[in-house]
């Protein structure tokens, strides 16, 4: 059994170890191929930024209201501040990569990708050892609950989307935790109709 933070964190580093392996075989001025890596890339940043951040805005209280100490959280924050220069380090490497596709700004982009999978990969598992038991311990406290409601209060744009990218690859245990407190006929409603855009435009990047 899983958190549902666990599982999307399980995504992130599907995505982080996606882009090195497709940066670590880029072809030398293919446009074609660095604008797709690019629009893949548009739909991550978001999806990082966005969890971060809610962690910071949402879960972090949520916690601490649970018994979670200050320092620890305290020291999240300190983690993403760091995601977050590696993240606009990534960013600027693949905007260059966009406009180039050049082999020099490829093998740049990759130095990037990997500082960022390394402080990613450090603090997701800094996370989920200190904090996944607590979330398991407490998923049925008004706290906690309280905190996924506030967690769902997106678009139905953002959230098909978001179901479409953290299900793509996702094992059985992940699957589970991602779809276990969605009814299913929404489910099907917010991925299957506000999903599409991911699986017409980002999906296909890793099939390539």
């Amino acid at each position: 059994m899983m958190s549902m933070n666990k599982a999307i964190h399980a995504a992130f580093r599907r995505d982080l170890q996606r882009f090195i392996d497709a940066l670590g075989r880029f072809p030398a001025g293919d446009r074609q191929r660095a604008e797709q890596l690019s629009t893949a890339w548009a739909n991550f940043d978001e999806q990082l930024t966005h969890h971060h951040q809610g962690e910071h805005d949402i879960a972090w209280p949520a916690l601490a209201s649970v018994g979670v100490s200050h320092e620890l959280l305290t020291q999240m924050d300190a983690e993403h501040d760091t995601m977050a220069e590696a993240l606009t380090a990534t960013r600027n490497a693949l905007a260059t990569l966009r406009s180039t596709a050049s082999a020099e700004d490829a093998a740049a982009a990759l130095t990037a990708m990997q500082e960022l999978q390394r402080v990613t990969v450090l603090h997701l598992d800094h996370e989920e050892a200190a904090i996944e038991p607590v979330y398991l311990e407490k998923k049925d406290s008004a706290e906690i609950k309280a905190m996924g409601r506030q967690f769902a209060k997106v678009s139905p744009s953002q959230g098909g989307t978001f179901f479409a990218w953290a299900l793509d690859g996702a094992g059985p245990e992940e699957s589970a935790a991602i779809t276990g407190t969605v009814p299913k006929p929404v489910l099907t409603i917010i991925s299957g109709v506000f999903g599409r855009n991911y699986r017409k435009s980002v999906a296909p990047v890793w099939r390539s």
